[in-house]
């Protein structure tokens, strides 16, 4: 019987007369592709020899030999601290390997007698380098798993079908029909699973040294569908209009990540429900809360806080939060009395909203689809500006920051669903302040 490591040597040198030197840019394209399939192969077949070597060296430092233990000899506490550290790879990752070489190594009974793998079909394809070690894992820990309840017959059946369906395919995929299959073997099994699952189930906040929001949580699919399909929709119409913008060759657009989009999204459907005058969430009376000093605002010195936060923020960053209509701003005078507290009924109706989705089409700017945009107080609320529609716009989150961020202004010429949104910008990018046309009345000649 040949050794697992001829065949490696084989593919090795299959390799070596394809990619003879160092460079790669020499290679035609196929044969790169050809390299590449090689080395995946390669891969699997040391996978083969790995987990077998990691097997009998587990079989060899048995907790019950005490002192004299391979791993023991060789001034290792156990089989896991000596492949970690030989392998150079985690500790759990040193288990895996060896949770996979007990499953498909041939198996030594009390008696003395050797019996088959615990997963043959497992092993065939393990030792013919048709897969490698993750998917050995990720096959033989839910075979494991359903062993009892499903019985011998329909595990066996399991395991020759994912064997063969395995080959080819990336480990995400794979764990996917993974668990499909285990539903099919163990229905009863996926209940409780998704009980475990709620009762695990956490979302933990906590403010890094920076003063940034950090986050981590855990949910089951039940839970995980409506965060998953509004996020992503969300992310889907971002980047569209994110594509849309950049093809008009503006040179302001800004480029967001997708993680970027996504932790917009997150603030986005909070603002929503803290601006909800129907909302059922129950939030006990929750507002936000921006603290600044009155002269601050008004000279865009200083900085503010935000309640329950403890990093103080930039007077731009206070002055947008305050153009907001999700943010009640507490403005204090000189002497820290209340000068304004805002006002509950600071936020556009539904119906006014529609109207200026009339006028504006989209964002006023940008031209970003309506579903994405927010009306924004033009002269803020802060300042004494009124909720009607010649002091509101409708502005993408990118284009309200570019707004505020930079010193433009805005105007509204005519009334109604007619008016003509202009953008002034700073000096610093038209020393002469030309006013720019909203983007609507830009385009859409059938609009004047």
């Amino acid at each position: 019987m040949s050794s697992p490591l001829d065949a490696l040597a084989d593919t090795v040198h299959a390799v070596r007369e394809l990619w003879p030197g160092e460079q790669l840019d020499a290679l035609a394209g196929a044969d790169l592709v050809k390299v590449n399939n090689l080395l995946g192969a390669a891969r699997r077949q040391l996978d083969a020899a790995v987990t077998k070597v990691t097997a009998e060296i587990s079989r060899q430092s048995r907790p019950e030999l005490g002192p004299e233990s391979l791993a023991k000899k060789h001034g290792f506490r156990n089989a896991n601290s000596l492949l970690s550290g030989s392998l150079g790879t985690t500790g759990g990752e040193a288990a895996k390997l060896i949770e996979v070489g007990e499953a498909t190594a041939p198996r030594v009974l009390l008696t003395g007698e050797r019996a088959p793998a615990r997963f043959p079909h497992v092993a065939a394809a393990l030792s013919a380098g048709r897969i490698g070690a993750a998917a050995a894992s990720v096959i033989t820990t839910m075979l494991k798993r359903v062993q009892i309840r499903a019985g011998a017959e329909a595990v066996d059946e399991a395991e020759q079908t994912l064997v063969a369906q395995a080959a080819g395919l990336s480990i995400d995929l794979l764990r996917k029909v993974v668990r499909s299959a285990e539903a099919y073997l163990d229905p009863e099994g996926v209940a409780a699973r998704e009980e475990e699952l709620r009762a695990s189930r956490y979302l933990r906040m906590w403010e890094d040294p920076d003063g940034a929001l950090m986050f981590n949580g855990r949910v089951g699919p039940e839970h995980a569908a409506p965060v998953k399909t509004v996020i992503e929709g969300f992310v889907t119409a971002e980047l569209a209009a994110q594509r849309a913008a950049e093809a008009s060759d503006d040179p302001d657009v800004p480029h967001r990540t997708i993680p970027m989009i996504q932790a917009d999204a997150l603030v986005r459907l909070c603002e929503h429900v803290l601006a909800c005058e129907h909302s059922d969430v129950p939030l006990g009376g929750a507002t936000v809360i921006v603290r600044v000093s009155l002269e601050d605002l008004e000279n865009g010195t200083g900085h503010g806080t935000i309640d329950g936060l403890s990093a103080p923020i930039s007077i731009g960053t206070v002055r947008r939060m305050a153009a907001d209509g999700g943010v009640i701003p507490c403005v204090l005078g000189t002497e820290s009395e209340i000068i304004d507290w805002g006002r509950q009924r600071r936020l556009f109706t539904k119906a006014q909203r529609r109207a200026i989705c009339e006028r504006d089409h989209g964002c006023a700017r940008c031209g970003a689809p309506p579903g994405i945009t927010k009306v924004h107080h033009i002269r803020w609320w802060s300042r004494g500006g009124t909720t009607d529609m010649n002091n509101g716009v409708l502005l993408c989150e990118a284009c309200h920051h570019l707004i505020h961020d930079n010193g433009w202004d805005i105007r509204i010429e005519g009334v109604g669903t007619k008016a003509k949104v202009w953008f002034i910008p700073p000096a610093h990018v038209d020393p002469g302040r030309t006013p720019q046309l909203g983007v609507r009345h830009r385009y859409d000649h059938t609009a004047a």
